[in-house]
């Protein structure tokens, strides 16, 4: 590490943002709060547009009720919140949370887990599509497709917070985080944040509305997993680990964000691969 007190100054200041973006008595609306909230309402719009819209589905005929998706949004959020939670936990911090087990409920204090929640939120999805007889892939490809919006706006707000802040660098552009010690760094939550959510919501839209994969239920579902997974593997090679875990398997570069996301890009690969065309049933002749 001593070599890295050498590098120089961050050539562009970390603008100091107040996290809170309203404060009356005790209650406080973070930034953080307000990207998970706006992600989630956007999610849910963007799935009613892609819903409504005939000409992205098979023969034109619409895949669930738009009621369908108010109702989703309730257990969409209660799987983000809860798996995200739960995920960290478990893939992060486990010890410190059996050491001290209150503190899984100070979610105040942050903690959330991509992985963990998108598995809360695959459980939730298939729970509702079997309680509604929707197509479970459909539910995914357009709940997927908004959620880069979200993921972007999160790891905005990670910025502003000054946390996951990236590895010691001396790139032009790096930025000494108040927090981050005494050394110039990567700014890794804006990567994430152009990756995950800007270019991986671009290139979904492409498949929506260009290439009509809606009508390949699985395969923009597929292209999304596949899609954060590489990302995320990408910016974990500039992201600083989280300091509990560190780097794994006595690596200089191994991190528990690439390991968890590794599945993701085979399971996308899968999907897309296995993907194919809806076949509409054709009445038969009298």
């Amino acid at each position: 590490m001593n070599e890295y007190f050498l590098l120089p100054l961050a050539s562009l200041p970390f603008p100091n943002i107040n996290p809170i973006l309203i404060q009356i008595g005790p209650l406080a609306v973070h930034w953080y709060g307000i990207g998970y909230i706006v992600g989630i309402l956007f999610a849910w719009w963007y799935a009613k547009r892609l819903a409504a819209n005939p000409k992205l589905w098979p023969d034109g005929v619409l895949p669930m009720k738009l009621e369908d998706l108010d109702d989703f949004i309730v257990w969409a959020a209660v799987g983000v919140v809860l798996g995200g939670r739960t995920g960290y936990v478990l893939f992060y911090d486990l010890a410190r949370y059996i050491a001290h087990p209150l503190d899984i409920f100070a979610v105040w204090q942050g903690g959330m887990s991509f992985h963990g929640g998108l598995l809360g939120v695959i459980l939730a999805m298939t729970l509702f599509s079997f309680k509604r007889g929707i197509r479970t892939w459909s539910l995914f490809d357009v709940v997927a497709a908004g959620v880069p919006v979200g993921l972007g706006l999160v790891r905005v707000a990670n910025f502003i917070n000054s946390e996951l802040w990236g590895r010691p660098t001396d790139v032009p552009w790096a930025i000494e985080f108040p927090n981050g010690g005494p050394f110039t760094r990567h700014p890794s939550q804006l990567y994430e944040a152009l990756l995950e959510g800007l270019v991986l919501f671009v290139v979904l839209r492409i498949l929506t509305h260009s290439r009509l994969k809606l009508k390949t239920p699985r395969f923009v579902g597929g292209a999304f997993i596949c899609g954060y997974g590489l990302s995320r593997i990408f910016v974990e090679f500039f992201r600083e680990p989280d300091q509990q875990l560190g780097y794994l398997l006595r690596t200089n570069w191994l991190t528990m964000g690439m390991i968890l996301s590794t599945p993701m890009v085979l399971a996308g690969i899968w999907a897309m691969a296995t993907a194919k065309p809806v076949k509409q049933v054709q009445p038969q002749a009298t």
